[in-house]
């Protein structure tokens, strides 16, 4: 995630009270979509792994460290038969002083209409590098931060790639540079538009590597600006997403890489994280690392959502809208 200059500690002004989830969760959970698939506990584990591990010196952008990473994601790709966006995986950044690219890939839709519009899965693969003191450790390995982001959509490439159950077409990228301010989303956003891009939605990962204490699974960045957090607990059957309070009292929907999305294309896109500012006490630290990851929880993070993305790809009409 961005570096957060605005945790301050003082209470913001202006942030609204906790919305409803829904008036009709029970009629909702009905509608559930049933997954068969089952996501493999150990494969997530080896994925986060290896991207949180020293080997790859923190994945600042434009070093050695992120290049190797970059590299992990093409295979892992190239193996789970996700074909390239462009004309190859690497998408270059034409926002940064040196050579950085964002992987991007794309699973077509099954559905000859619908698979002209397209979903994006999405999470940053860059963090922040390495320490400049001298200490013990100076790797900012960032597993929470957002290595486990990018294990999650690596998983539902996966589990699309062996179902083919998306009748809408999916771009699955893992941004460089947002942690130089958002550059890789901003970089791609551009391009995109320019093709005239058919964008229905994006969910973008962030920061799931650990749960909350919640009577719910995660939150939404802006969570009043559409109604992405109730298709999501219909779709799912589930109190899957709450309100979290301190998302918009911090505005986290314009912190990461979702808003360089809905700034250009003005659709429902939005970022997903377990992060609550109560259950991680690492953020931007060298002690985020792959050993104080919840595996079990990252797992059932992603089952949970199975369900959501599955529907969003195959509902017959754009079922989740902006907030007018």
């Amino acid at each position: 995630m961005k570096k957060l200059y605005f945790l301050l500690p003082f209470v913001l002004l202006g942030c609204k009270t906790n919305p409803s989830i829904s008036e009709k969760t029970s009629k909702e959970i009905s509608k559930s979509t049933e997954i068969a698939y089952k996501v493999n506990e150990t494969e997530v584990s080896d994925f986060l792994k290896y991207l949180s591990s020293d080997e790859l010196e923190g994945r600042e952008t434009g070093t050695k460290g992120i290049e190797k990473a970059a590299v992990f994601l093409e295979d892992f790709f190239r193996k789970n038969n996700v074909k390239p966006y462009f004309s190859s995986y690497r998408d270059t950044l034409t926002n940064f002083k040196s050579a950085a690219s964002n992987i991007v890939g794309v699973l077509e839709g099954t559905d000859p209409v619908l698979k002209k519009e397209f979903i994006v899965l999405s999470a940053h693969y860059d963090h922040i590098g390495l320490e400049k003191k001298k200490q013990a450790d100076v790797i900012f390995n960032g597993a929470n931060d957002d290595a486990s982001g990018v294990t999650a959509v690596a998983q539902m490439a996966k589990y699309f790639s062996e179902t083919k159950s998306n009748k809408r077409s999916i771009l699955f990228v893992f941004f460089a540079g947002e942690e130089k301010g958002l550059l890789g989303s901003k970089s791609l956003v551009q391009k995109l538009k320019k093709q005239d891009f058919n964008l229905y939605t994006q969910l973008n990962i962030e920061m799931i590597g650990v749960p909350m204490k919640r009577d719910y699974l995660a939150y939404v960045t802006g969570f009043d600006k559409s109604n992405m957090a109730q298709k999501i607990n219909e779709y799912t059957g589930k109190k899957t997403i709450g309100f979290l309070p301190k998302e918009a009292e911090y505005e986290l929907f314009y912190r990461s890489d979702n808003y360089s999305f809905y700034d250009v294309f003005k659709k429902p896109c939005q970022s997903i994280s377990t992060f609550d500012f109560e259950n991680f006490d690492f953020y931007h630290h060298v002690s985020d690392e792959f050993k104080v990851m919840d595996i079990p929880h990252m797992t059932l993070f992603i089952q949970e959502f199975l369900p959501a993305v599955t529907k969003i790809t195959t509902s017959p009409t754009q079922e989740i809208r902006m907030n007018k």
